[in-house]
């Protein structure tokens, strides 16, 4: 265990601000601050996605909602900003989750003409992405999540946080969902 995975608890609570998979009601609400480049990050992101796939199926679709938010460490991961932004962008005409999938499948190739392809295989409007990503409209946005993170004791990527409290448990599908069944109980 890296020590930075302290008991903290999140302090920016979940909201619609949010890039969110389910509703916020939901007995386990889980934030995940996410690195598109970092292989861990891509790796717990998948295991979240299968979890919520699981739970869903034993405990109905509003059991889990799923938060992602930015933070990206671009001293270790040179694309991680520009990937984050793409996000973005792809999010302004309604791709993010499909963006987020495909950075994550691909995050060995995240410079600017593989994003610029990604975007165009998910049909986006290119001059609109383009036009955000050279003007980097989005980075205030990315910004937020990252002061959220550091307010919550965020030093590295991934860290979870489960019904606003740090997960400091393994990285893998047995221990991490129940933990989440243990925070809805």
């Amino acid at each position: 265990m890296s020590d930075d995975r302290s008991h903290r608890s999140l302090l920016v609570p979940p909201s619609t601000q949010d890039w969110i998979q389910g509703i916020l009601s939901a007995k386990v609400v889980l934030v995940m601050y996410g690195n598109y480049q970092c292989p861990i990050s891509a790796n717990v992101y998948k295991l979240i996605k299968a979890i919520k796939r699981e739970l869903s199926a034993a405990f109905g679709e509003d059991y889990l909602c799923f938060i992602f938010r930015h933070f990206p460490q671009t001293q270790i991961y040179p694309h991680a900003q520009r990937a984050a932004q793409a996000a973005e962008a792809a999010a302004a005409q309604g791709q993010f989750w499909l963006m987020s999938d495909t950075l994550f499948d691909h995050q060995q190739r995240l410079e600017n003409g593989y994003l610029i392809e990604y975007a165009n295989d998910l049909g986006l409007d290119i001059p609109q992405f383009l036009k955000e990503l050279s003007k980097q409209v989005h980075v205030d946005r990315i910004n937020e999540d990252i002061e959220g993170g550091i307010q919550s004791g965020v030093t590295t990527a991934p860290a979870l946080f489960i019904n606003g409290s740090r997960y400091i448990g393994h990285w893998n599908t047995t221990e991490l969902m129940a933990a989440m069944i243990a925070a809805s109980q």
